[in-house]
């Protein structure tokens, strides 16, 4: 049997100084947080960055479950075993339920949530997926204090209705560095805090390394600026000048 890691408050470090200290200590234990793609063509992103939060939980070797609906599998694809290793979550730590409606998915996350034997689990669904209101996300709330573990709503589009979620992300992916053969770089996310019950929100570009399991800070390019923090419109790029 495993403890419940989450009963009495705890954090996930993620490994990136300013997105820890921003969250008081790391990704909150034991608490509901939500996913979503900043366009309708980064949802892979947001998939990605649920499945590299979960697989820095399951580093303990605990199990995580992931939990869809036959639209959003139908929509968004499903997870892939050999990119899941190279994400660095091995097959052998992932379940995956499958289910006909959200209702039926948002029935087994609360369920699943109560687990202590997951370190974390995540649900998919479809659209805005307005069948995770306040209510819904309350009673998700509540479960994930109970298990203690990682309880991450990926939502393919953005919510903007109130819920009961400690943190809103929305997730996009951003250019890396090519490999010395040219190829592919490492993964890289371009995260967008925007709601955070334990201080303040904000953008953060951090990469992700597969072999160790953390995030890796990363510096802004000249082609991008980080939000404005003093207003609400987005800061003008920096430009180079000659």
């Amino acid at each position: 049997m495993f403890p419940p890691l989450g009963a009495q408050e705890g954090s996930l470090r993620l490994g990136v100084p300013a997105l820890d200290d921003a969250l008081q200590g790391g990704l909150g234990l034991g608490a509901l947080h939500e996913l979503s793609p900043a366009t309708e063509l980064q949802l892979g992103a947001a998939f990605g960055f649920g499945l590299a939060i979960a697989a820095l939980a399951a580093a303990d070797g605990r199990q995580v479950l992931c939990i869809t609906t036959d639209y959003a599998a139908l929509e968004a694809g499903t997870p892939y075993g050999l990119g899941l290793d190279r994400l660095g979550l091995a097959m052998d730590r992932l379940l995956i339920l499958r289910v006909a409606h959200p209702r039926d998915a948002l029935w087994g996350f609360e369920e699943a949530l109560k687990c202590p034997a997951l370190a974390a689990v995540m649900a998919e669904l479809p659209e805005a997926g307005a069948a995770a209101d306040l209510t819904a996300t309350r009673r998700l709330l509540l479960a994930a204090q109970a298990g203690g573990g990682l309880g991450l709503l990926l939502r393919h589009r953005p919510y903007p209705l109130p819920s009961a979620a400690m943190t809103r992300w929305q997730v996009a992916s951003t250019s890396s560095t090519p490999d010395r053969f040219g190829g592919l770089g490492g993964t890289r996310f371009d995260l967008f805090l925007q709601r955070n019950r334990r201080g303040r929100c904000g953008r953060w570009i951090t990469g992700w390394n597969h072999d160790e399991r953390t995030f890796v800070p990363q510096t802004l390019s000249f082609a991008m600026a980080e939000t404005a923090r003093d207003r609400p419109d987005r800061a003008y790029p920096l430009r180079r000048i000659a």
